[in-house]
C-alpha cells in the first residue's frame, strides 16, 4: 500500500526559516523577519503555509530524559510474523515508553526506541507487554551507553 505524497517546493528563505526554527522554535516572528530579511507578516505567512502543506508538522519542547529521572534509552529490533505486523505496531505505538517506531526492511520488521526510568522498568515492559504480544517471534535490545549526536529536524 503506497502513500500518495505530494512534494512541496521550498526556497532558500523557507530553508533559512526552518533552520532558525530548528535552533529555537520560540524565536519571534519579528526576530525571524530580521534574520531572513522579510517583514514579520511575510514570515508568519510562510510559516503558516509550511504548516498547512505539512512541511512543519509541529512544534515541540525537547526534553533531556535524564533530567527528569529517565535513565535507560533502549533500541529494539522486533521481528513480527507478517499476519500480526500491523496489530503489533498499533499496540506498541500506544505504549507510553515508546518514543519512535518504524517498519524496517530486513529480518527485523519493527525498529523501536523506548525510554525507561531504570532497567527494572525495561525488564517489566519486555516481560509483561512486548513478549506477550501476538506474532512477536524475536526481540533484540540494545541499551544506549553514550549519545554523541542527536538530531532534531533534518538536513535541508
Amino acid at each position: 500500500m503506497e502513500e500518495n505524497i505530494s512534494h512541496v517546493q521550498i526556497d532558500d528563505i523557507d530553508r533559512s526559516i526552518i533552520q532558525l526554527l530548528n535552533k529555537n522554535a520560540r524565536i519571534s516572528y519579528t526576530d525571524l523577519a530580521k534574520e531572513v530579511g522579510l517583514s514579520r507578516v511575510a514570515v508568519q505567512a510562510r510559516i503558516n503555509a509550511l504548516m498547512e502543506h505539512g512541511v512543519i508538522e509541529r512544534f515541540a519542547a525537547v526534553i533531556n530524559p535524564e533530567k527528569i529521572g529517565i535513565h535507560v534509552s533502549a533500541f529494539f529490533n522486533v521481528e513480527v510474523s507478517p499476519a500480526h505486523l500491523h496489530e503489533a505496531a498499533a499496540l506498541l505505538a500506544e505504549e507510553q515508553v515508546v518514543t519512535s517506531l518504524y517498519h524496517m526492511t530486513g529480518p527485523s520488521k519493527l525498529h523501536m526506541h523506548a525510554l525507561f526510568i531504570n532497567h527494572q522498568e525495561m525488564e517489566q515492559f519486555m516481560k509483561e507487554k512486548l513478549y506477550k504480544m501476538p506474532g512477536i517471534t524475536s526481540v533484540e535490545c540494545q541499551v544506549l551507553i553514550n549519545r554523541y549526536k542527536s538530531r532534531m529536524g533534518m538536513r535541508l
